[in-house]
């Protein structure tokens, strides 16, 4: 039994990336770089050498940390990518820095305010009593609220 449970989590895992091979990779697309998911801001390819083949740069930027990363690997490097969800829930209360929320199936969570300027964002929309959504990104269990809009009607 406790080889079929060892399975069903190293299956759990699979789910959270995917490997493609790094010339693949594109502008806007996401990669784990430094063991850590990130935006891809800027790739540039150079031809192989003599005897090395292609080789791809890849700058990102960690999805909640905001953190810049570099690497180098061959073109063919087998990169993982992050599974990133962005989920947008209606905001329904505020209370000491968490927030309760609602998603579209009308089950309810509680999620940190987010520093900064969403935060303020939130807070100000909350002081209004306003309806509006919030918008969470999540990857490798991982997850913070990234904006705030107006609901529509």
């Amino acid at each position: 039994m406790a080889a079929l449970e060892a399975d069903f989590e190293s299956t759990d895992e699979a789910k959270s990336t995917y490997s493609t091979q790094a010339f693949a990779l594109r502008k806007n697309g996401y990669v784990m770089l430094k063991d850590r998911p990130c935006k891809i801001v800027e790739i540039s390819t150079t031809e192989g050498g003599k005897h090395g083949g292609e080789k791809v740069t890849i700058v990102g930027v960690d999805i909640f940390t905001g953190d810049e990363y570099k690497d180098v690997f061959p073109g063919i490097h087998k990169c993982d990518v992050p599974i990133v969800s962005r989920i947008d829930y209606e905001f329904v209360d505020l209370s000491d820095g968490v927030m309760k929320i609602m998603a579209e199936d009308g089950d309810f969570r509680d999620i940190k305010l987010p520093q900064g300027d969403v935060g303020h964002e939130i807070q100000s929309r909350h002081h209004r009593d306003e309806v509006f959504l919030v918008t969470v990104v999540s990857s490798l269990g991982e997850e913070m609220v990234i904006g705030a809009k107006s609901a529509e009607k």
